[in-house]
């Protein structure tokens, strides 16, 4: 299920991750247990600001020096930030990762085979409502398929 939707013009979705989970509390009251985002997603103040209302995964970068361990703590690392790293060290925490493959970039891919590509609209505020309205139709087959609607359809 696709439980939130934003665009942006910025070049990449870093940083966007504050503003998602901040949209999830507003949408549904309640942020999830846990967020699994892509590299790119997160940066280390969105981590730091999240981290009490969520528990993130997300890849550690790769340390420009190769001797230095990516998931020790750094001396300039918030406690929120210095816990992401040494979560994200533990066997527990890379399984739980790798989910990540299974669940956002599948609802990725189908979005892509479906068509959604290249939008021929103009505008953050278009490009919204057509991602708002395929996370719907996205959602409603889902629903269908898992056996969700089954009751509401056959009520005749």
């Amino acid at each position: 299920m696709i439980v939130g939707v934003d665009a942006t013009n910025a070049g990449t979705d870093h940083g966007q991750l504050t503003p998602m989970v901040d949209q999830l509390e507003a949408r549904h009251g309640q942020v999830p247990a846990a967020t699994l985002v892509d590299g790119g997603f997160a940066t280390k103040e969105d981590i730091a600001a999240v981290s009490a209302r969520t528990t993130v995964y997300a890849p550690v970068q790769t340390p420009k020096d190769p001797t230095r361990d990516p998931h020790a703590p750094l001396p300039t690392d918030v406690p929120a930030v210095a816990a992401w790293r040494a979560r994200m060290g533990t066997p527990e925490a890379q399984a739980i990762y790798k989910e990540r493959a299974a669940t956002a970039e599948c609802v990725n891919a189908q979005a892509r085979n479906r068509g959604l590509r290249q939008l021929a609209v103009r505008g953050l505020a278009k490009v919204r409502v057509i991602a708002l309205w395929y996370a719907l139709a996205h959602n409603l087959m889902r629903a269908f398929a898992l056996g969700a609607l089954g009751g509401f359809l056959h009520r005749g």
